[in-house]
């Protein structure tokens, strides 16, 4: 059994900047990609960033040069650096894992997700 737990969500004013993190509980051999998706009320699940393995970065365009997204392979863990936080950034915040490699073989998986709030 796995389970991502997630943790550093809360509520920031413009312009200030937050840490997410995520850390893969299990018997777990590996991790393909790790990443984070929001949704905001209203609107479907995108993605935020990614990042593989070997370290190969992807961002939404929106969150380009805001964010950093890094991870901790002997830990299983990934890490969101936000900063310049915007209003339109409130959303909550999941945690997900691809590829995840263990006895029974390779499976994907989901957090429960942690709230995001930018407001004044």
């Amino acid at each position: 059994q796995v389970q991502l737990l997630e943790s550093g969500g809360g509520l920031v004013q413009p312009g200030g900047s937050l840490r997410l993190s995520c850390v893969a509980f299990g018997r777990i051999f590996n991790i393909n990609t790790m990443g984070w998706y929001r949704q905001a009320p209203g609107k479907q699940r995108e993605l935020v960033a990614q990042v593989t393995r070997g370290g190969i970065t992807n961002y939404a365009d929106s969150v380009k040069s805001r964010f950093t997204i890094s991870r901790d392979n002997a830990k299983n863990t990934v890490y969101l650096q936000m900063n310049s936080l915007k209003p339109e950034d409130t959303a909550v915040y999941y945690c997900n894992a691809e590829g995840v490699a263990t006895l029974t073989g390779k499976s994907d998986y989901w957090g429960r997700g942690t709230q995001v709030t930018v407001s004044s």
